[in-house]
């Protein structure tokens, strides 16, 4: 079975902050042309308030989403699994493409911090989609 469209993961610890950024990111930048996911190694109970004011300002809304934990079954239907500072939590199978994008926590940090995580993220995902032949929505 061939995959009409590309599936990329992300991945952090809590799946509170950088994970759930770069994911509506890569689903608003790629149009939905790329199945997107995020987990955490170890979730949190819930989204960072600060992250999620900071997607608010630019019209993503993270209010229906929620830390979810990262398994096998996800980890082998992703074509890239992007790590954030979750070390050796993620497993590693053959063939799949990972990167390590080293990205400071939002946890904890104040919301001017938080917008620049988020606006360094934006940049990753979008070099992401061109390295992926995707062209980002307008």
């Amino acid at each position: 079975m061939t995959k009409d469209r590309p599936e990329v993961l992300f991945v952090c610890v809590h799946n509170a902050g950088r994970s759930q950024m770069a994911a509506a990111l890569m689903h608003q930048l790629s149009g939905g042309r790329v199945n997107v996911r995020s987990a955490g190694s170890d979730p949190s109970d819930q989204i960072n308030p600060a992250v999620m004011q900071a997607m608010n300002e630019i019209g993503l809304d993270l209010s229906q989403e929620f830390p979810k934990p990262l398994s096998d079954e996800v980890v082998r239907a992703a074509d890239a699994v992007i790590i954030m500072g979750c070390g050796d939590a993620c497993p590693i199978y053959p063939g799949k493409r990972y990167e390590d994008w080293e990205l400071e926590d939002p946890a904890g940090q104040p919301l001017e911090q938080v917008r620049a995580i988020r606006d360094q993220i934006k940049g990753r995902v979008q070099q992401l989609l061109t390295q992926l032949g995707i062209t980002m929505a307008g």
